[in-house]
């Protein structure tokens, strides 16, 4: 479907392919699918390589044994992978289905775009001079990761996850780079897909709404980290880029600057449409949802400290 809406624009013979708003909307599109593209294959090469080559009981023996002590720690083990979070979707199905317990997988997919070294020295490099905006960027989005975690625990029902049915783990006597090769190609594909429907409604966006509208939210402090909340979800900057499109609104506060960087990489309308497809329509709206709370609920109390 968007191959040929993208063959429409390109190649139609009428003039509106050429107005400015149609051709910013094609940039805008492209851009966000190919910034994320590379996270999206490495989070799937790295799902095939989980799926095909790593013993099934390996991630149960490293996490914890409780749950509830699982979910801070992979939490903080989703620094080590330099990704986005089109990247981390894959990965925490493939631990989901290799025994790791939920709340833990959801952790990590919630910390790894957030708090990895690349996005880290990009925020660095984005405040200079300013390292509070770095601690707190990491504190917060730990804090939102664990906490979401720890509400599945308490509140998620088996029923709202529905995982996508594919082969999982290595099979005695079978070929491992086979397996690796369909697992990859299986979850390279299927994401791909929503990547580019999730690219093309935050492109809409893009275009459709005036940029005098962030002034108008601007002057309140609590508008404002509302309404760059909900922008971060609509833009869906991919989360090695947000830094610097958050440093660019200095018309609005740096609690609001923060609650944009912590919700972004963690809900957005890529990363929602990557979990309807892979974990379900019911998950994706009800964790989303949840984890946006969440998230300005820490931007405020962390940057209302540090900042």
């Amino acid at each position: 479907m968007a191959a040929a809406v993208s063959a429409l624009v390109l190649l139609a013979g009428t003039a509106w392919p050429d107005r400015p708003a149609v051709q910013a909307w094609r940039t805008v599109c492209l851009a966000i699918t190919v910034q994320a593209l590379p996270f999206l294959l490495l989070g799937t090469l790295l799902s095939g390589a989980i799926n095909a080559f790593v013993p099934a009981d390996l991630f149960t023996r490293v996490l914890p044994r409780r749950p509830a002590l699982a979910v801070p720690v992979a939490g903080m083990a989703g620094a080590v992978l330099p990704g986005c979070e089109c990247a981390s979707v894959p990965v925490a199905n493939s631990l989901i289905r290799r025994g790791v317990t939920p709340a833990a997988a959801f952790a990590f997919l919630l910390s790894a775009p957030a708090i990895n070294p690349v996005v880290l020295t990009a925020t660095a490099v984005a405040f200079p001079g300013n390292p509070a905006m770095v601690a707190a960027r990491l504190l917060a989005s730990l804090a939102t990761a664990a906490v979401m975690g720890w509400l599945w625990l308490w509140l998620g029902k088996e029923e709202w996850l529905r995982p996508v049915v594919r082969h999982t783990g290595h099979r005695h006597g079978g070929n491992r780079w086979r397996e690796f090769r369909e697992g990859f190609q299986h979850d390279f594909l299927h994401a791909g897909g929503f990547l580019v429907l999730g690219a093309m409604a935050a492109a809409t966006f893009n275009v459709a709404v005036p940029r005098s509208v962030l002034d108008t939210f601007s002057g309140s402090p609590w508008l404002s980290v509302l309404f760059l909340a909900g922008l971060a979800v609509l833009l869906a900057v991919c989360s090695e880029a947000d830094a610097f499109v958050a440093a660019s609104l200095t018309g609005f506060s740096p609690t609001a600057r923060l609650a944009f960087m912590v919700v972004g990489p963690m809900v957005d309308l890529k990363l929602i449409a990557l979990q309807a497809g892979t974990f379900g329509r019911a998950f994706a709206v009800r964790f989303s949802t949840a984890t946006t709370v969440v998230a300005v609920a820490a931007s405020v109390l962390i940057g209302g400290t540090l900042l």
